[in-house]
């Protein structure tokens, strides 16, 4: 076999010495602090038993797409779900790509157009930025949810050398880092303002916020605003893929110009119709989803009454992250979790940036109240 190249080495060898090394964890039984399956929709027998149903009364016994959408992968399945989505969100159109990646990768490289501006969030997500890169527009990152910082960008053209043919402003409804959510209403008053168009990355709202679970921007009605909305399925609707949310006009734009949806194999017909399941059981299960927020607010009374509130970053989302600034240091509270029988992780720099590594709790439905009780109580005597 070939050596492996001296300058991969090197960085790998930086990284462990960086203490940032990663690598595949082992499935362990530990109470589950880590996973984004927020109402247990991954574990769910009832949508597992409706899609095995579902696919039996149709008579559909196939094990793969085929071929791209484009080409041979887009059975009917595809086209029912898609329409049932749409009406879930009261979208004009609905486009599923496989993974939350995918989706905003093939977005962000095809719809913002040389000339144009795209003015990002500087904590969204890196699939967003890996998307924007591969953009022929050009872009400018704004301070977190700071929007006198993106209007001073949209107001100033000798900021960005240029005007811009349309700006995008993008940033994500529950930040996937933070937990925390911008001020919508704001951002969607500053976009009209100057005639942008607003793109929101719904990834962590999807099954939390909403009366069904439809995500931040329904709950603020506020989905006539927005431009697009990504909703990906692999949080918590407890499956796999995403979807792009807009007009016919976007759809028919991105089936003939994202990439990321053009050149791949369609999901499955288990896969596509295991979303369409996990919808039909988001919209008339209330239960995870009341379960769910009477955790965050059970989570955030025992952070305050521990005298933990002011380490953690202010949140009423699933995602409850506490900063330890260090990796060897938030390595080693997450390893003494772990060995007291919970999964938390830690996250390192560079996910994050130096001096802002954390412990990320995330909430489900299904967390007992003792749970939460003692995983606090066990991280204020190791950090105090």
């Amino acid at each position: 076999m070939k050596s492996f190249p001296k300058s991969l080495s090197i960085k790998l060898q930086q990284r462990k010495e960086a203490n940032a090394f990663r690598f595949l964890p082992v499935c362990n039984n530990l109470i589950d602090f880590a996973s984004n399956d927020y109402i247990g929709f991954s574990k769910s027998e009832n949508i597992f038993d409706a899609t095995h149903q579902f696919l039996l009364d149709k008579n559909i016994k196939i094990n793969g797409a085929t071929g791209s959408r484009l080409l041979s992968g887009n059975h009917s399945l595809y086209t029912e779900t898609e329409n049932y989505i749409s009406q879930f969100h009261q979208a004009e159109s609905a486009l599923i790509f496989n993974s939350g990646y995918d989706a905003n990768v093939g977005f962000f490289s095809a719809v913002p157009q040389k000339g144009d501006l795209i003015l990002y969030d500087e904590l969204c997500h890196a699939s967003i930025r890996d998307g924007i890169q591969l953009s022929n527009a050009k872009s400018y990152k704004f301070k977190h949810n700071d929007f006198e910082d993106l209007e001073r960008l949209i107001s100033k053209p000798s900021t960005i050398n240029h005007q811009p043919s349309t700006i995008y402003i993008v940033t994500e409804s529950v930040f996937s880092m933070d937990g925390d959510c911008p001020n919508m209403e704001e951002l969607v008053s500053v976009s009209e303002k100057h005639n942008c168009y607003l793109v929101v990355d719904e990834a962590h709202a999807l099954g939390v916020f909403g009366e069904k679970g439809e995500g931040l921007i329904q709950h603020l009605h506020l989905q006539d605003k927005i431009f697009a909305r990504i909703m990906t399925f692999g949080k918590g609707l407890g499956c796999h893929g995403a979807v792009v949310l807009g007009s016919s006009a976007l759809k028919s734009y991105l089936v003939n110009f994202a990439r990321s949806f053009i050149y791949t194999t369609g999901l499955s017909p288990h896969s596509v119709v295991t979303i369409l399941m996990g919808y039909h059981h988001l919209g008339k299960d209330k239960n995870a989803l009341e379960a769910l927020r009477d955790n965050i607010v059970f989570f955030n009374q025992v952070k305050k009454m521990l005298g933990l509130s002011p380490l953690f970053i202010r949140s009423k989302s699933a995602i409850q992250s506490v900063i330890i600034p260090g990796n060897e240091k938030v390595k080693s509270i997450a390893h003494s979790l772990q060995q007291n029988g919970f999964d938390v992780k830690a996250i390192l720099s560079p996910t994050v940036p130096e001096g802002q590594e954390r412990l990320r709790f995330c909430l489900h439905s299904y967390n007992s109240k003792e749970e939460m009780t003692k995983v606090l109580t066990l991280l204020s005597t190791f950090v105090f």
